[in-house]
């Protein structure tokens, strides 16, 4: 058996980064998902890993219920461990904390890699995105409040980067 890899070109592939890849890189999947099709934007692939992953775990409940509520689909989703071939098949890559970043460097992405809270302000600071696992709904909807937020404004700077300039 064997795989044939088609790649789209110019394609934007987004990779979003945390822990386990149950909670918050997989809600910020999922919100990047609704927001390039809010905005249009078809050429745009996302995904998610997490540096310590169990390959094929489900979002935990809370992220699951919480998606629920603001109509974000994650019952498909499964975990993915990160690889050096995800980082080098990504573009950006939008990391929860600063060992995310850490890990995803020692993979080879360090021209790539950004703190998701410092991308959009192009920041070289930025504070971690909570991890709500194992806290009450509270604390994921905290942190899907928040990476809403993120995540619209990083959409912002990638389409102003990506914008024609002047003739």
């Amino acid at each position: 058996m064997f795989q044939i890899w088609w790649v789209m070109p110019n394609v934007m592939r987004i990779l979003f980064v945390c822990t386990g890849n149950t909670c918050r890189s997989a809600l910020a999947e999922a919100v990047a998902r609704r927001e390039a099709i809010e905005r249009g934007l078809s050429d745009v692939e996302v995904s998610s890993a997490g540096i310590s992953a169990w390959d094929g775990a489900p979002a935990s409940d809370g992220a699951l219920l919480v998606a629920i509520e603001r109509r974000l689909d994650l019952g498909s989703h499964r975990a993915q461990q990160l690889t050096r071939d995800l980082v080098d098949r990504s573009d950006v890559i939008l990391v929860m904390g600063p060992h995310h970043y850490e890990r995803v460097v020692a993979l080879g992405g360090e021209n790539r890699v950004w703190l998701l809270t410092a991308y959009a302000s192009r920041s070289d600071t930025g504070h971690a995105i909570a991890d709500p696992f194992g806290g009450d709904l509270t604390a994921y909807r905290s942190t899907l409040v928040e990476l809403e937020r993120e995540v619209r404004a990083a959409f912002d700077r990638l389409v102003a980067e990506r914008a024609p300039g002047p003739a």
